[in-house]
């Protein structure tokens, strides 16, 4: 009797699986529509540079002379008007740098030997003639310690749009802090030596202004502006290519040894889960000069569609939907999303149940902004599966079905975009060289539009915060 009813369940359950339809209908063909994805704005990053001044600053230690002296020193003597005749030699201190501004001020006290005599001369100019013979050498600074005069130059130091540094060196006055008096009348000779002092400080200045006139920064700038045109790995979440197109600098702003200056670049960022080509393009002449700070960046992040169909999947699988008036159900098996490059997307279901097979439903994407999500929106049959299913299993042209795929349509992007900006701002503050780090944060991330291309689902977002960057030596 057992073996009897158990044969008759299984011949009832080959007979009704016989009976079953198998429901495939024909894949979409969407119409051409003029749908097309905006011109990616333009994104705006500028990033404030703290720059260490200590390197300028030893180049000019390196081009200011440690030693000057009178052409004949120690043997032989200059003479001045006649009546005095002298040799001097000057050493310098160590260079006291401070800036303000575009401004850079070099001091530093020197200290000086002057070895003379004396005589006396008759007639004027250049027709003076000794009359008696010089008097013995004598020394100032020699026994009682060398005599002082500070010494300084200013420099005005600006960028120019091809990124060669302009400056303009100022010699000042020296200013002596000890007379020195030599001989018998006890002259007072330091304006004398004051003005052998200038000439050779001209000739010192003139070379620092060379030097710093020399100095061209565009190397510098090609290699940030390559790094900008690299595929960057975003912590297994794709890759970020800046993708710059104009670079802009601020006027120079100088205080004691930190320079003060302000990078901007215009550029097209992109998001894409695979690595694109890096190129190599020549970093543009500067555009702009205000001070800004801040970014606004739009990045087109890219999304396949297999692992959004994978999510969907992962919220419906054995997922079953009862029509319970007329007592029939389906079980959701799998589920898988792509586009037509059209304003819709196409969602294909297969399922199990009294029937079984697959059907086809069409949805516009659409951000939600208050809950941060991407939902499906005006999900409905697509017409060749409305068409098979009128004529077929007109019961699974049910509402039933549209409402709960409604219901799980929908991919909260907070957990990506925390983890996202949460390894951003790990990033941004970081030592990236020995001689630059940077500081910063992400503020914002707002997804602004939505493109269901064949390929992908492009989501546009706006990124917004701050970056600051610490650099403390040039190469130069």
């Amino acid at each position: 009797m057992k073996l009897h009813t158990l044969c008759l369940v299984l011949s009832t359950a080959l007979f009704f699986t016989s009976c079953s339809k198998k429901i495939i209908p024909g894949k979409p063909i969407l119409a051409n529509t003029h749908f097309k994805m905006d011109s990616l704005p333009v994104s705006e990053i500028d990033i404030p540079l703290r720059v260490n001044l200590k390197p300028l600053y030893a180049i000019a230690d390196k081009n200011v002379q440690t030693i000057y002296h009178s052409p004949g020193w120690p043997h032989d003597f200059e003479v001045d008007n006649c009546d005095t005749r002298y040799m001097y030699r000057f050493k310098r201190g160590p260079l006291s740098i401070s800036a303000w501004a575009n401004t850079v001020n070099f001091n530093f006290t020197g200290s000086y030997i002057i070895a003379g005599a004396q005589r006396i001369c008759t007639g004027t100019g250049s027709n003076r003639v000794p009359v008696t013979p010089w008097t013995p050498t004598c020394t100032c600074g020699l026994n009682e310690g060398e005599r002082r005069v500070n010494i300084g130059f200013r420099a005005l130091l600006n960028l120019k749009d091809n990124y060669d540094v302009s400056a303009k060196l100022q010699r000042l006055e020296p200013l002596p802090l000890d007379k020195c008096t030599v001989c018998f009348w006890k002259q007072d000779i330091t304006p004398t030596v004051m003005e052998q002092l200038k000439i050779q400080l001209d000739d010192a200045g003139k070379e620092i202004s060379d030097s710093l006139n020399r100095l061209n920064l565009r190397p510098q700038f090609q290699q940030l502006w390559d790094m900008l045109n690299t595929s960057i790995p975003m912590f297994g979440m794709g890759y970020l290519q800046i993708n710059p197109e104009k670079l802009r600098l601020s006027t120079l702003y100088a205080q004691n040894d930190t320079l003060h200056i302000s990078v901007g670049i215009s550029a097209r960022p992109l998001i894409s889960l695979a690595q694109t080509s890096n190129y190599r393009t020549v970093v543009p002449d500067i555009s702009d000069f205000s001070q800004r700070k801040g970014f606004s960046i739009f990045v087109d992040a890219v999304m396949d569609y297999d692992s959004l169909s994978h999510l969907l999947t992962r919220q419906l699988h054995h997922k079953r939907v009862d029509m319970d008036k007329i007592g029939k159900y389906i079980i959701i098996e799998r589920c898988e999303i792509y586009g037509a490059d059209n304003e819709k997307l196409i969602i294909k279901v297969e399922f199990s149940g009294p029937d079984k097979g697959t059907m086809y439903l069409t949805g516009r994407p659409y951000f939600n902004t208050q809950k941060n999500q991407v939902e499906i929106k005006d999900i409905d049959y697509d017409i060749r599966t409305r068409d098979l299913l009128i004529k077929t299993a007109k019961w699974l042209f049910n509402r039933r079905i549209i409402n709960t795929l409604n219901q799980y349509s929908t991919f909260n992007i907070t957990a990506y975009a925390d983890t996202l900006l949460s390894k951003v701002n790990v990033q941004l503050n970081k030592q990236w060289q020995n001689s630059v780090s940077s500081a910063g944060a992400v503020n914002s991330l707002q997804v602004i539009a939505i493109y269901p291309f064949t390929a992908n689902l492009i989501l546009r977002c706006n990124i917004k915060g701050e970056l600051a960057m610490q650099i403390d030596a040039f190469d130069f």
